[in-house]
């Protein structure tokens, strides 16, 4: 599998911090579990007047754009899966993250997520970009990545996927459920814009 690098591709601005003229007068870790915890801040704003802020941190993640049908029509492969905090089936791109390994490869993760969800194998995994999820409560940040050349194989859900169905469409379609607000997963439209913007699709 060839790897295009981030490098080339990522603004060097993406992740420069900048703590805004806000002030941590202190931290505490209100809960914690093995995909994400929950940090409270007492924080002076540049106001100058006090407050408290809640964090969530998971760890990064990947989310994948698997397009296929090279030399004919182009495919975008795509899951469906029951997100229980807002009771739907979700229509997304494979995404995921290795919560015993929080420093991992991200695109070694990426690799391992596409194989687990749909089972399919990619020749070329190119890294697009970052995107933060939710920055206005979490510190949540994604990895973009194009997967192409791909060759399919059996998918290795883990315990608490065993609801994924995987669905390959053609990309004209995906494009028609995107435009009718059928996918609503803003990670899936996120990464899709990035992809698109940039001419790979």
């Amino acid at each position: 599998m060839t790897i295009t690098p981030s490098a080339e591709n990522v603004s060097p601005l993406t992740d420069t911090p900048d703590d805004g003229g806000y002030v941590t007068l202190s931290s505490r870790i209100a809960y914690e579990n093995p995909w994400t915890r929950v940090r409270e801040d007492i924080i002076r704003r540049p106001n100058g007047k006090d407050g408290l802020y809640g964090i969530v941190e998971p760890g990064d993640f990947v989310v994948i754009m698997p397009v296929g049908g090279e030399g004919g029509e182009r495919t975008v492969t795509l899951i469906q899966q029951f997100r229980y905090p807002v009771q739907r089936r979700m229509w997304e791109f494979p995404m995921g993250m290795w919560e015993t390994k929080p420093d991992a490869d991200p695109d070694a993760v990426a690799a391992g997520e596409l194989r687990e969800e749909t089972g399919l194998s990619a020749a070329r995994m190119q890294h697009v970009g970052v995107v933060y999820q939710g920055a206005g409560y979490s510190t949540q940040r994604g990895h973009v990545y194009l997967a192409t050349d791909l060759t399919p194989g059996e998918n290795a859900l883990e315990e608490t996927e065993q609801d994924i169905t995987c669905h390959t469409l053609p990309l004209a379609e995906f494009e028609r459920m995107v435009r009718d607000n059928e996918i609503t997963c803003m990670v899936t439209l996120a990464a899709f814009a990035m992809i698109r913007a940039r001419g790979l699709v």
